[in-house]
């Protein structure tokens, strides 16, 4: 839906502006003179005529400015944008088990997602660029200094109906809402492939192997085990005062204090 509105915005472009020319014959004026443009903004074959105040003779002037490279790339961006994410919702509906068979699916779904989202940051901001630029080319002040007419002080010139571009500003917007759509959509992608996984299944076995480790090395183990010197539950027999046994091992002097 992003891709559509974005080409929709630009590509079905058409826009005009209206400039006044009042000779000081009067009979020689030109009140309304219409120009239009539209897509791809190939502005130097737009041609218009503009009287020169003097007599009859009218002169054949043209804009100035060809922006279609950014334009076009800016449409050819989205329309294909908008046939894969066609393509993708398709494939994830009715081939889910395809999709995921040998990770083919996911690895190149991640692949044309990272290349959408630079070639959406770029066509965007081309496009942006080249709208600065067909703005300037259209302002009405700037076509007025195109005519030989308006150089003569005796002649007035004036603007009459600008180009309305607000469908333009909103494909500019459209162009970098889908390029942080796509570029969000990177790591949902990533999360699919085998890559995403494979990290999460290596990351428990290497703790297991440290874990492992540790338990097989000498500090795991008991320090005071059978294996010890000092664990050795030495009894030394003695004969008390009372005539009783006594026996000294590990549990230290209470145990003594106890037996006596």
């Amino acid at each position: 839906l992003f891709a559509i509105f974005a080409f929709a915005t630009c590509g079905g472009y058409s826009g005009g502006l209206r400039l006044s020319v009042d000779c000081a014959n009067k009979s020689e004026s030109d009140l309304s003179i219409d120009i239009a443009f539209a897509y791809p903004f190939r502005l130097h074959q737009v041609n218009f005529d503009a009287p020169t105040c003097e007599g009859k003779r009218r002169e054949k002037l043209s804009l100035i400015g060809d922006f279609s490279s950014s334009a076009e790339f800016f449409v050819t961006i989205a329309v294909f944008a908008f046939l894969y994410s066609l393509a993708a919702t398709v494939v994830y509906i009715f081939f889910q088990n395809k999709y995921r068979e040998n990770n083919r699916g996911p690895l190149i779904d991640f692949i044309v997602t990272v290349v959408f989202s630079f070639l959406w940051l770029v066509s965007s901001s081309a496009w942006a660029k080249g709208l600065s630029d067909v703005k300037i080319a259209t302002d009405p002040d700037e076509v007025l200094l195109l005519m030989s007419a308006c150089k003569q002080q005796s002649n007035k010139c004036l603007p009459v109906h600008s180009p309305v571009m607000s469908s333009l500003n909103t494909s500019v917007v459209f162009g970098f809402l889908n390029f942080i759509l796509w570029a969000g959509n990177i790591w949902f992608v990533f999360k699919e492939t085998g890559w995403h996984s494979s990290g999460q299944r290596h990351a428990p076995d290497t703790m297991e192997k440290q874990s492992s480790g540790y338990n097989q090395g000498g500090y795991n183990q008991d320090s005071y085990g059978p294996a010890g010197g000092y664990n050795q539950q030495g009894s030394y027999g003695q004969v008390g005062e009372y005539g009783q046994s006594q026996s000294y091992g590990q549990s230290g002097p209470t145990s003594f204090a106890n037996q006596i």
